[in-house]
This record gives structure tokens, sequence and C-alpha cells, in this order.
């Protein structure tokens, strides 16, 4: 799955500390989602399109496997 976390964030002015403080998760756990290295719960995930007051299918983009 690919997201725009990063690109999000940036175009709000904040910084993975600021926006791992306000989603009560690590800076480590921004960088991984934004990085692409970790897939996020659904609360962590509807807990960041509360908070940037954008939908869920704005900011995760999801790609089915190719087999």
């Amino acid at each position: 799955m690919k997201n725009k976390i990063e690109e999000i964030r940036k175009q709000h002015g904040i910084t993975q500390e600021e926006l791992a403080k306000k989603l009560e998760v690590s800076r480590q756990t921004i960088g991984s989602l934004e990085n692409g290295r970790y897939n996020p719960s659904i609360l962590l995930a509807f807990k960041i399109s509360k908070l940037f007051k954008i939908s869920v299918e704005e900011i995760f983009i999801y790609e089915e496997e190719k087999k």
C-alpha cells in the first residue's frame, strides 16, 4: 500500500515528531509509514484521516499484489 502522508504532512508544515505526538505514536512509526515499510492499523489510518480532515482513500492508495 502506498500513501501520501509525507506530502500531506509537509503541506501542513509539521514535522514527523509533531505528527507523531498528535497521533500518539513514535516518530519512527511516522518515518516507517512515509517510507512504505509499515502499514497502519485501521484505527491509526482513521486518526490520520481525521487529523488532516481528508478521506482515508485520499491518503492511502491500495494496490493489489500481482500473482
